[in-house]
Order: structure tokens, then C-alpha cells, then sequence
């Protein structure tokens, strides 16, 4: 191997992120002759094409997408075990990965890494508003912040606060369409459905004491999109009723502009969870942030409308 092995893929991982050797050199002090000169060298070594170069683009191949993969996680482990040898608890800085669901992202982290970076301005964020679950190895995620458990075994999880899913409608679509008295009452109304990859969830459950109520939306009557936020604005709007979340809807239920249908009638309780790598070191400023956002779910817990969580 190499001598400086990671040095090359330090300027690999670069040029994938940046699309340009170029001004992946630049970042790493090098000429664009030296740059290019190690890149072809290294893919000498490793008898494999990393890149499909044009003169207006630089993309990496399959090939290159697998290598690129494995140089993330040896970086990172680096960068860990660096950490792991010198951090002291005091010392919280550096970059911290985020994944959230696109509303809690916008309407409530965002706010609190905000309060975060004032007691703490070393540190620095990248955030990554998604409804779909994170592939927290691939994609070198921190921490995801989801309304579900993981699948995954290699994840382990934080609870950070109760949740529930409610049906909610603006005042403007009900004044129009009418309030539903029971669940049967719900296949006369137009819903908006949130998509994954495993299909649109369009099965909503109710429970009303020892009651069982099961409605499935039909497709071709609903509109529905993978943007979790996007399902809360056309409610918003007045063009349909939603099932989201307590944490996402709760500012507009208090000020009026949802209102909640079916109270009576209980989904099944969820969570908010805390997503990370079980086998990873974690960073003091990871650390710290997770004990923060959980305090914070905690002190929001007051200010949600009540009545609703388990």
C-alpha cells in the first residue's frame, strides 16, 4: 500500500463531494497537476477507474461508489479515534450530521441547534431534511431524528419524547366539507397521504376503548408526497385533511389554523427517536447535543396542546 494511502483518499473523498479535482485540490493544498497526478496513481494501484471524467464533469463510477463508501467510514474512523484519544468533555466542537423528518426539521431543530451554537459556537452542522430513513453508515449520519424504531440491528436508539398521529383538517376545508362524527364519516373527505419507498401510508387506525376502527384511503382520491411538510401545507390550505404528528401540528392547533378530528379515537402511541451507529465511538460533541435535544423535547412537552399523548 501506499504511504499515503490516505492522503489519496482524503483527495478522492474530496472530489467526489466537490465534483471537481480541482477544487478538491485547492481544499487539500495541492496543483491541479499534483491532484490529478496522485488520483491516476492511485487508480493504478487499485487497477480500478474511480471516475468518468468530461470536460464539464467529474462522476464517479460504480466502482469508484463502493471504494468511495469504504474511505468515508476508514476516515471517520480515524477522525473517532482521534477524537476518542484527546477530547476532553469541555471541549465540544467540530461538525455533527443530522438527519430529521422535513416539519420537525424546520419547526423545531433548526431553532434548537440554533440555541445549541450559542453555548457552543465550535461546533457546526450539517442537516439533512428527509422523511425517508436514513442509511445512517452510507450516508456518515451522526444522529437521525425519526418518529420510529430502526429496523436496523447496528442502530441503537434514544427515546427523546411521546408522540401520536392525529387527523387534522383547517378550519376552512371543515366549514366547506363538514366535521366528521365517526370514522365512517371519513370515506366522504379528501385526504393528503405522506409516500415512502415501501408505498404511500394510506391505512389509518383507531382504537375507542375496547372499539377497533381500520380506514383505508383510496389512492386515486388522495393526494400524497414523500415531503412530510408539504402534507401539513395543503392541510393548512384548506384542500385536505392529514394524519401527522403531534410535534409537527401542535403550534397550529393552538393557534387555531388545525383542528384536530376524532378526538375520541386514538392512534397507536409513538416516539421520537435519537437514531445512531451502535459500534461507533461517539464524539463528545455528539454526545452533548444528545443529552440537549432530549432536554429540549422534554421542556417542549409543556407547551403541546393536551389531552393527546398517552
Amino acid at each position: 500500500m501506499a504511504t499515503d494511502r490516505l492522503g489519496d483518499m482524503r483527495l478522492f473523498v474530496e472530489a467526489a463531494d466537490l465534483g471537481s479535482l480541482s477544487a478538491a485540490g485547492r481544499k487539500l493544498g495541492l496543483s491541479p497537476a499534483a491532484a490529478s497526478a496522485r488520483l491516476l496513481k492511485l487508480e493504478r494501484d487499485l487497477s480500478t477507474r474511480l471516475f468518468d471524467r468530461t470536460t464539464r464533469q467529474l462522476r464517479v463510477t460504480p466502482e469508484g461508489l463502493l471504494y468511495l463508501e469504504h474511505c468515508r467510514i476508514a476516515l471517520q474512523a480515524i477522525e473517532d479515534g482521534e477524537a476518542a484519544l484527546h477530547a476532553r468533555r469541555e471541549m465540544v466542537r467540530g461538525k455533527v450530521r443530522l438527519s430529521a423528518t422535513s416539519d420537525f426539521g424546520r419547526n423545531r431543530l433548526r431553532k434548537w441547534l440554533e440555541e445549541f451554537c450559542e453555548l457552543y459556537p465550535e461546533v457546526t452542522f450539517s442537516l439533512y431534511l428527509t422523511d425517508a430513513m436514513s442509511n445512517l453508515l452510507q450516508e456518515e449520519i451522526d444522529l437521525a431524528i425519526r418518529f420510529s424504531m430502526p429496523q436496523d440491528s447496528a442502530l441503537a436508539a434514544r427515546r427523546l419524547a411521546p408522540d401520536c398521529r392525529l387527523l387534522c383538517a383547517s378550519p376552512a376545508y371543515l366549514k366547506q366539507h363538514g366535521v366528521p362524527q365517526s370514522p365512517a364519516d371519513l370515506s366522504k373527505h379528501r385526504f393528503a397521504l405522506w409516500a415512502t419507498s415501501a408505498g404511500t401510508q394510506n391505512e389509518i387506525e383507531f382504537t375507542r376503548g375496547d372499539e377497533r376502527w381500520l380506514h383505508v384511503v383510496p389512492h386515486d382520491q388522495a393526494w400524497d408526497t414523500n415531503d412530510g411538510a408539504l402534507v401539513r401545507e395543503w392541510a393548512l390550505c384548506g384542500r385536505c385533511i392529514a394524519y401527522k404528528s403531534l410535534w409537527d401540528i401542535a403550534d397550529d392547533l393552538n393557534a387555531g389554523r388545525l383542528q384536530v378530528l376524532l378526538p375520541d379515537w386514538k392512534s397507536r402511541p409513538t416516539s421520537i427517536h435519537a437514531l445512531f451507529q451502535r459500534s461507533r465511538y461517539m464524539p463528545p460533541r455528539v454526545r452533548v447535543l444528545l443529552d440537549f435535544l432530549a432536554q429540549r423535547c422534554e421542556d417542549a412537552l409543556a407547551d403541546l396542546p393536551a389531552g393527546f399523548l398517552p
